[in-house]
Parts: C-alpha cells; structure tokens; sequence
C-alpha cells in the first residue's frame, strides 16, 4: 500500500499536475474571496470572517477532485498497466488504499495553504484575530472530511472507465449528487415527515454541522461510512474485473 501511495504521489509532482491543483485552488478561492464582486467577497461583507471561503470549497472541490482523480484507474485501464499492478504481490485493497490516500493527500497538501486567509482575516479585522477560532478548526476539519468523501467518490468513478473525460464528469456528478441533490430535494417539502431523513442523506448537512465547531459522532460516523461505501464499491469493481481475465 505505501508503495502505490509514494508512487502516486510522486507522479503528481513528477510533472505539474500537483503544482497546478494547489496553484488552482488557492488562486479560484482568492479571486472569489477578495478580487470578484458577490456574495463571497470578504472584503464587501464588512465581516473579518472565513465562512465565505468554507461554503465557496465544496464547490471548487466538486471539480478539482474529480479532476484529481479521474486517472487513478482510467490511466492504468488505458495504459494496459491495470495487469500488471494486479500480479504483484498487492491485495485489492492495497491497491484502492494506495491511490485513495494518494489522492487525499495532494488535496489536503492544497488546504494547508489557504491557513494564509486565516491570517489574513486576523489582520483585516478591526480587533486582531477577533473571530470564532473552535468554528475555523471545525471548518478545516469539515473540509477535510469532505475532500476524504470526495476522494473516494472520485476514485470509485475512475475505476468504471478507461476514458478520464468520462470518469471526470462521472466523479462530477456523483460528487454534486451527495452534496446538494439531497438538500435541494429536501427543499422541496414533498416528502413530508422523511425531509429530515432526506436531508441527512447529503453531505452537506454534516459539512455544515462539524462546521460550526461542534463535533457530532453521527457526523463522523456518515462521512466514514460514505469514504468506506465508496472504496468497497471500488475494490469490487476491481476485484469483479480482474476476475473476468
């Protein structure tokens, strides 16, 4: 597993694709946040406070981790070197292990320098670093969930095609589907007594909720549940391919 790990890794910052994900994500977020006029500019809020930058992250994520991921098992599908990595003494799940926290940690590798906005904002505000420092840990840890969500949605969408367009826009729309279609269906107040249930479905739900500060069991144990349906679904589609050669 560490192997696949190292290696993934390395390929990312073997050319400039783990370069342009951090450079991408941090210069989008920073145009929302300070340069562009609307709802999420901090700077036109007259609030020294990051809850723009943590509701405009899922959605930036909802494109870059796809983006990501989508060559995790499309590439090796495509190259012909899916074979080769399934006769080595790997198991399955080493395999989905590796490239899943490869994955995970380029992501989490561009989170770490959005922690500048922090200081930014603790600077910008009237009174320094006056703001709810428990809801930015909370935040930042809810974002990190979200990217491990994300992550194995994106790699379990890679795994059904070798074409990484295809894969990409697969990751897309399952990502979009978890996080709001089950908010936005709830909206909706059709369902009467199930809303709430409706609602729990979505990740956003439990974004929101670790988001405030307060670490709920039930929020962690749906974000963990949701990473492990994903990779299971991944190692079986792996497993199911490998058993037809």
């Amino acid at each position: 597993m560490f192997a696949i790990l190292k290696k993934e890794i390395q390929s990312f910052f073997a050319n400039l694709t783990g370069y342009l994900v951090i450079g991408i994500f941090l210069l989008v977020s920073a145009l929302f946040l300070f340069v562009f006029n609307g709802g999420y500019n901090i700077l036109d809020s007259g609030f020294a406070d990051l809850k723009p930058f943590f509701d405009l992250a899922p959605w930036i994520f909802v494109f870059l981790i796809p983006a990501i991921n989508m060559r995790s098992y499309s590439e090796e599908m495509r190259m012909g070197t899916m074979e080769i990595l399934q006769t080595r003494p790997v198991s399955n799940w080493d395999l989905v292990l590796g490239k899943y926290l490869g994955g995970l940690s380029l992501v989490v590798l561009a989170i770490i320098p959005s922690l500048i906005y922090v200081v930014a904002i603790g600077e910008l505000g009237q009174t320094a670093y006056n703001f709810d420092t428990g809801a930015t840990i909370g935040s930042y840890l809810g974002l990190v969930f979200l990217a491990a969500g994300y992550t194995a949605i994106s790699t379990f969408a890679s795994s059904l095609t070798s074409n990484q367009i295809v894969a990409f826009l697969l990751g897309v729309f399952l990502c979009f589907v978890i996080y709001y279609a089950f908010e936005a269906l709830a909206s909706i107040h059709i369902f009467g007594e199930f809303t709430y249930i409706m609602e729990y479905f979505g990740i956003s739900y439990h974004y929101r909720s670790i988001s405030r500060g307060v670490l709920d069991t039930r929020d962690l144990i749906y974000f963990i549940s949701v990473i492990a349906l994903f990779l299971k679904l991944t190692q079986l589609k792996i497993s199911s391919a490998k058993n037809r050669r």
